[in-house]
Order: C-alpha cells, then structure tokens, then sequence
C-alpha cells in the first residue's frame, strides 16, 4: 500500500464520505503504517478538513481491536489441524 493508494482506495471514497455524513465532531483515527504517514495522505486529510486522532507510534493497546486480532491468530496457529487455505482458515476463525 502506497500513501497515494491509500488516498485513492480509502480516504477519498470512505473516509471523506463518511465524516461528511458523520458532521463536525467526526475524529478519524488510524493507525501509523508508513501510508498513513506520508505528506500526500496528511495534505489530503487537511484539505478535507477531517480532523485526526494523534496517538503514538506501535500503540495496539489504545486500539482494544488489535489485542483481540492478535488472540485469534494466536489461537489459529496453535491449532492442530492449522488452515491451508482459504475455506479452512475461515472454518478455524469462525470456530474460534
């Protein structure tokens, strides 16, 4: 992913989108992949007047999400039978 894909993919057809629907108070946050942090994405997100959450680098405990994502992959590879492709890796997520 590349900042100028992450302008193009994301920010321009959901994010401006949904903070338009959303209002004022609208605060995005994402995360701190070198994309996100590029001078294009931050010119972009200014631009539209989309306010930004500014939270520290390598930071997964103020995002609850990624404690849980991280769980779940913990207990799928751990499994005894691990998925080997598709069909059986959404068998062992749902399962979990």
């Amino acid at each position: 992913m590349t900042g100028q894909r992450y302008i193009d993919e994301v920010l321009l057809p959901h994010v401006r989108l949904f903070r338009g629907a959303a209002g004022d108070k609208f605060v995005f946050m994402d995360d701190n992949a070198t994309c996100h942090r590029t001078l294009a994405v931050q010119d972009c997100i200014d631009s539209k007047g989309i306010q930004r959450l500014v939270w520290p680098a390598r930071s997964p405990d103020l995002n609850p999400l990624e404690n849980v994502w991280g769980a779940l992959g913990r207990q799928v590879v751990g499994r005894n039978y691990p998925p080997t492709n598709k069909n059986t890796l959404i068998r062992a997520l749902t399962e979990e």
